[in-house]
């Protein structure tokens, strides 16, 4: 039986994954460590009073709170990050000290406790400047913004803890996730969950750029797929690895509107704008290694994802 820590658990990400962890049956203790920053105390309402289920409030930043989060765990899934590119330009130094100060506490902490196996959070975001396609794990560019940075940096402190500690530290690069418990408010709110609010408000969603932008959307489901097989796989070759995970399709913006727009029986058009700083124009990820390693299949493609969504968002909202 095996207790898992789940850090940033009140996050998008980690509401979900901590929700399917509790599902498993060779799972005995589920402890969410949040500091309830930008994930919410709502994502985790359903779990109060599952028997396997913790709840511990702290700040990955101080690394006495992530020893003992780390207390008699197994495994770490390590989700907490402040995340967007937009919010790293205006604010690197938060960035920098949730994702790469945060981080170093909690693979230190994991260390320290005895954990062998950490698998964090990555991000598309660390192949900055390399324009080539589809994106290859081995192949990065220079970052272009605080948050790449960053999250480049989780990667290298992964690799040297591994080759100097002898842990098993697995990185997931996400390529734009979306799906239940997204949030649609706050400045740096993720494009999908955005659009969604402002359709069903009758308001002109905002696209930066031509449209012609063009990301690999990969819905909640598949990244919980990804998590547990890193988490649970028996494969040497497949420790100290980093994985694309992602559906291997390309979408543009304007094609995400248009089924976003028809879902939501929406009348209005979109509003452009220039370009985002920090931003690359096209994202589209070669999945072949992880399917390879690990097994992943990305079942659940696009209009199902946003099918899924929009009716979540539909009944949580009330519209």
């Amino acid at each position: 039986m095996t207790n898992i820590l789940v850090t940033g658990g009140a996050g998008f990400i980690g509401a979900n994954l901590v929700e399917k962890l509790l599902t498993l049956e060779n799972v005995s203790k589920v402890r969410v460590l949040d500091n309830f920053s930008t994930g919410t105390r709502q994502n985790l309402q359903n779990f109060e009073g599952h028997r396997k289920y913790e709840c511990l409030e702290g700040d990955i930043r101080n690394y006495a709170v992530c020893l003992t989060a780390c207390k008699d765990m197994h495994l770490v899934a390590h989700q907490a990050a402040l995340g967007s590119v937009p919010r790293s330009i205006v604010d690197p130094l938060s960035t920098n000290g949730v994702n790469i100060t945060g981080t170093l506490n909690v693979f230190t902490a994991a260390k320290e406790s005895g954990i062998r196996r950490v698998v964090y959070a990555a991000s598309s975001s660390t192949y900055g400047d390399n324009k080539e396609l589809p994106k290859r794990e081995h192949r990065i560019g220079k970052p272009l913004s605080p948050y790449a940075v960053t999250k480049l940096v989780n990667e290298l402190y992964a690799d040297v803890f591994s080759s100097l500690y002898g842990m098993e530290m697995i990185g997931l690069r996400y390529f734009n996730v979306f799906g239940p418990r997204q949030s649609p408010d706050g400045a740096y709110a993720a494009v999908i969950p955005l659009f969604l609010k402002q359709l069903y408000a009758n308001e002109s969603p905002t696209i930066h750029g031509d449209g012609l932008t063009s990301r690999d959307f990969t819905y909640i489901e598949n990244v919980l797929q990804a998590n547990c097989l890193a988490l649970f796989t028996t494969k040497t070759t497949a420790l100290n690895q980093v994985y694309n995970v992602a559906c291997n399709e390309a979408t543009t913006l304007n094609e995400l509107f248009e089924y976003l727009k028809k879902m939501t029986n929406s009348p209005v058009s979109p509003i452009y704008a220039g370009m985002r700083i920090g931003n690359i124009t096209h994202s589209i990820a070669d999945i072949s290694k992880i399917k390879k390693r690990l097994g992943y299949i990305p079942f659940v493609k696009l209009e199902e994802g946003l099918q899924r969504t929009v009716e979540w968002f539909k009944r949580e909202n009330h519209v």
